[in-house]
């Protein structure tokens, strides 16, 4: 996906889609919190956010798990900021 490329609603729901099985866990609760946001909230992200949501998914669910709950923080500034939005996100439902 490019940075520069304008991403339209079609692609938004193609993505969202595909992310789906993605967000799909082994623990039932993490399972449900990152559908909530992928369902609620993935399509106002910009095009880095949702690389950097794609990164996210690649972690361990309980480390996951550790940052929603406020267990622990990750290291890297654009995945704690999406942590914040997940978590802004979980609230708002």
């Amino acid at each position: 996906m490019s940075a520069a490329a304008p991403t339209t609603g079609q692609q938004v729901e193609k993505e969202i889609e595909r992310l789906r099985w993605q967000c799909r866990r082994g623990m039932l609760e993490l399972d449900l919190l990152l559908n909530r946001f992928l369902e609620s909230a993935y399509a106002e992200l910009s095009t880095q956010q949702r690389i950097d949501f794609v990164r996210l998914l690649g972690y361990q669910d309980q480390i996951i798990y550790d940052w929603l709950m406020n267990q622990s923080v990750p290291a890297e500034p654009a995945l704690r900021d999406l942590v914040k939005r997940i978590q802004a996100a979980m609230r708002s439902s």
